[in-house]
């Protein structure tokens, strides 16, 4: 079945609620107003039950099928905030707020989502409850988790929970996912050393923390290369080296910045030990002091394998079996739908947004054609999975 008739009759109003979003973007947890929109429009449709404030500023909705003799309740989420980027995409609707930006396509997912609102409670033809999940800060603020901790899933009942990323480089009216780790956890650490500041002219007499740095950061490659596992996935990268402002000045202190992401609970745990051994042996030889703060971010994004089979074969049904792809690889970008993953079972999928540019890229751009097959698949999941008394 193609992408349903009354979801392709709303994708005006649709992409309308998204280019609204897109001009007005909110960042990590201050997103009042697309919060406050969202339960307007949640009360408009005549959703049974509207909570906000949850994980400090979510919402979350609820509707009841026709029948609940299944007692089934399942969740479905969208993240909603933004990426301190300045907008460099020429759309009429752009963003209205300086370095801003709906730079990964939140406000496309926050607006299919309400779409699927709109249909469900018009329609109801489901034997069950649906909880809609509106996620504040999955750009670095862990919303996800804070909803979860905030007692969500067991307030509204969640027995299963589904997530939805558009993807460039997919084609839109396509799909893709994978059973397992879908995506990695991912790490941040931040490495300070203190050597003996001097005179440039001078090192003998200084201990030389930009030296010290250097080889620190080519000694941290060394993990993926030779600690690690070939067949086990691990990324570290240094992102930031700040040591000094002066040409003619060794520096006393210098500071890398960087993250380390993984798919295993063992390579982890490596991963962070050897960064700390690294950076102490490194600095010893030296005769600098090293320091590592590591903080453990967003864990693994792990598929139920039922789930993701019981999604891809309702994405099927829209787009075709030949147009979602079930074996992908897992991407080392991480994720906060990794802490619903782990708190009920289900599954995360992507959704083809064609030949854009890459999240994250100032010059990203949503492309409107994907809206009703992320609705459709809403709602035939709904549907699909808590189908209506004969």
């Amino acid at each position: 079945m193609p992408v349903i008739n009354r979801v392709a009759d709303l994708t005006d109003e649709v992409a309308a609620w998204r280019h609204d979003f897109h001009e007005n973007p909110e960042l990590l947890f201050d997103v009042h107003r697309t919060a406050g929109i969202v339960a307007e429009k949640l009360k408009e449709f005549g959703v049974d039950e509207i909570a906000t404030g949850i994980g400090r500023t979510g919402v979350v909705g609820v509707i009841k099928g026709r029948s609940n003799t299944s007692g089934k309740v399942i969740g479905i989420r969208a993240d909603m905030d933004a990426l301190p980027i300045e907008e460099a995409a020429d759309v009429p609707y752009r963003s209205r707020t300086p370095g801003k930006m709906h730079a990964c396509g939140h406000d496309a997912h926050t607006a299919i989502l309400l779409g699927a609102a709109k249909y469900l409670a018009e329609t109801r033809n489901f034997d069950g409850t649906v909880v809609l999940i509106f996620q504040p800060a999955e750009e670095g603020g862990g919303g996800g988790d804070e909803m979860v901790q905030d007692g969500m899933m067991d307030r509204f009942g969640v027995q299963e929970v589904y997530g939805l990323h558009n993807m460039p480089g997919h084609p839109v009216g396509s799909f893709a996912i994978r059973p397992g780790p879908m995506m990695a956890a991912a790490d941040s650490f931040s490495i300070t050393i203190e050597g003996k500041g001097g005179h440039a002219a001078m090192p003998h007499q200084t201990v030389d923390t930009v030296l010290v740095t250097a080889n620190v950061i080519t000694a941290l490659q060394g993990i993926v290369s030779r600690n690690a596992d070939p067949l086990k996935s691990a990324v570290i990268s240094v992102c930031s080296m700040q040591g000094g402002n002066a040409y003619n000045v060794i520096p006393q202190t210098a500071t890398l910045l960087g993250t380390c992401r993984t798919l295993e609970p063992e390579v982890r745990d490596m991963c962070e030990r050897r960064i700390k051994e690294v950076v102490d042996g490194v600095c010893a030889a030296y005769g600098a002091k090293g320091k590592v703060d590591y903080h453990r971010g967003y864990p693994v994004t792990v598929n139920d394998p039922e789930k993701t089979q019981f999604i891809a074969d309702i994405a099927a049904e829209i787009v075709g079996v030949d147009k979602v792809a079930t074996d992908i690889a897992p991407l080392m970008g991480g994720e906060d739908f990794s802490y619903m993953l782990n708190a009920r079972p289900g599954a995360y999928i992507f959704l083809g947004n064609g030949d854009s540019e890459s999240c994250h890229h100032p010059a990203y751009v949503f492309d409107d054609e994907a809206l009703p097959y992320g609705v459709s698949l809403w709602a035939k999941l709904v549907e699909r999975a808590m189908p209506a008394s004969a």
